[in-house]
C-alpha cells in the first residue's frame, strides 16, 4: 500500500485514541473512468475532519456534510454507489460515464486498524476481510500483493509495504531518478561499491549500499513490488545485478544504454545460464521515447516506463526507446511514413 493510504489507518488509529468516531471510506468498485483507484481510502472524523481521498473532492465534501449533519451513528457497515445519472455524475467530479461504490465502515477499536498498521510497517502483507453484515473484522497472512474483492456481503482488502525499488548507481542520472522516485512512493535503494559516488551520495529518503550488486539483489529478496534499474553502464556492475535480478519475481527490470549496448549486454546475459523467457524479461534501452537528453528528462523516460509496468500497462513499440528510435531512422530514410 501507498504512503497515504498508511497515513489514512494511522490517524484513524489516533483519532480513535483520542475518543472520536471515525468512518473508513474505501473504494470498491469502479465503473468507466474515475478519479482514484479500487481500495483507495479516505477517513472522515466524527467533526468532519478527513485524511486521504477517494475522488477529487466533490464526492468528500458530501461525505464530510453527510457526518456534520448526521453524526457517524451508523454500527454496521454500508455501501454506496455515487455518479449513477449524468447529473450525479456531474456534481461529483465523476468524469463523463464514471460511477464508483465506496464501502462507508463505522471505526471501533476492534476494528483492528492498529494491528494492521502493525504489520504494514512491519513489511507483512495482510489480508482484512470485513463481513459487511456485523462489521467483524479478520486479519490474515496474504499471498498476493494487490487486490480488493467485494460481493456485498464481505469486502477483503490487501495491504503490504510500499513497493521497493533498487538502483544500481550512484550517479547525476541517479540523484534525479531516485528523487523523484521517492515522490513517487518507492522505498529506494541505491546500491554502488564505488567509494567516489557513494561518498557525496545525499538523496532525502533513500538508502545507499556499497556492497557488490549482485549480493544486493540476493540480499534484498526482491518480491513483485520490486523494480531493479541499472545505470552505472559498467557491465562489471550493471551485469552482476540483472543476471540476478532476472531470476526474481521483480516487476521491472531495466538498465540503460544505446540499442548496441542493449543486445550486447544480452548476448553477455546468455552466457549466465539465463533461458530465454528470462532475457525477455530485460527492458533495455531503458525508458519511453520522449526525445530526453538531459538527465532529469531521462529520469522522467525511464519512471515512465516503471510506472506502466507497475499498472500492468503493456506500451506500444513505438513508445519505447529501441522501436521509437528505429522507426525514426526508417522515417529518415523515406521508408516509411506517417509515423
Amino acid at each position: 500500500m501507498d504512503s497515504v493510504d498508511l497515513e489514512v489507518l494511522r490517524n484513524s488509529v489516533r483519532w480513535l485514541e483520542r475518543g472520536h468516531r471515525v468512518l473508513l471510506v474505501t473504494v470498491v468498485k469502479t465503473w468507466g473512468s474515475s478519479p482514484r483507484p479500487e481500495g483507495a481510502m479516505l477517513a472522515v472524523r466524527d467533526d468532519g475532519a478527513v485524511m486521504g481521498s477517494v475522488s477529487g473532492g466533490c464526492i468528500e465534501d458530501d461525505l464530510i456534510e453527510r457526518v456534520r449533519q448526521r453524526g457517524i451513528e451508523q454500527t454496521k457497515p454500508e455501501s454506496v454507489k455515487y455518479g449513477i445519472s449524468a447529473e450525479e455524475a456531474h456534481r461529483f467530479g465523476l468524469p463523463c460515464g464514471g460511477t464508483i461504490q465506496l464501502v462507508l465502515e463505522p471505526l471501533s477499536m476492534a476494528s483492528g486498524i492498529a494491528e494492521l498498521c502493525d504489520a504494514v510497517l512491519a513489511g507483512r502483507l495482510v489480508t482484512r476481510t470485513l463481513d459487511m453484515n456485523t462489521g467483524a473484522v479478520k486479519l490474515e497472512p496474504a499471498q498476493a500483493t494487490d487486490g480488493v474483492t467485494f460481493d456485498e456481503t464481505t469486502l477483503s482488502t490487501i495491504h503490504g509495504p510500499r513497493y521497493r525499488m533498487l538502483v544500481i548507481g550512484a550517479g547525476q542520472l541517479s540523484r534525479y531518478l531516485c528523487s523523484i522516485a521517492v515522490g513517487l512512493d518507492y522505498h529506494v535503494t541505491v546500491c554502488d561499491p564505488r567509494e567516489e559516488y557513494t561518498d557525496e551520495w545525499d538523496v532525502p529518503g533513500t538508502k545507499i549500499v556499497r556492497t557488490m550488486p549482485d549480493d544486493t539483489v540476493m540480499d534484498m529478496k526482491l518480491d513483485e513490488r520490486c523494480a531493479v534499474i541499472a545505470l552505472t553502464h559498467d557491465p562489471k556492475l550493471d551485469d552482476l545485478a540483472l543476471m540476478e535480478a532476472l531470476k526474481t519475481p521483480a516487476f521491472y527490470v531495466g538498465a540503460l544504454g544505446s540499442r548496441r549496448n542493449n543486445a550486447a549486454r544480452r548476448e553477455r546475459l546468455k552466457e549466465f545460464d539465463l533461458s530465454d523467457a528470462e532475457l525477455s524479461r530485460l527492458h533495455g534501452p531503458v525508458g519511453i521515447y520522449i526525445g530526453s537528453r538531459t538527465p532529469p528528462e531521462i529520469a522522467v523516460s525511464i519512471l515512465a516506463e516503471v510506472t506502466a509496468a507497475k499498472n500492468g500497462v503493456s506500451l506500444p513499440t513505438i513508445l519505447q526507446v529501441e522501436g521509437a528510435k528505429a522507426a525514426r531512422e526508417l522515417e529518415g530514410s523515406g521508408e516509411i511514413c506517417g509515423i
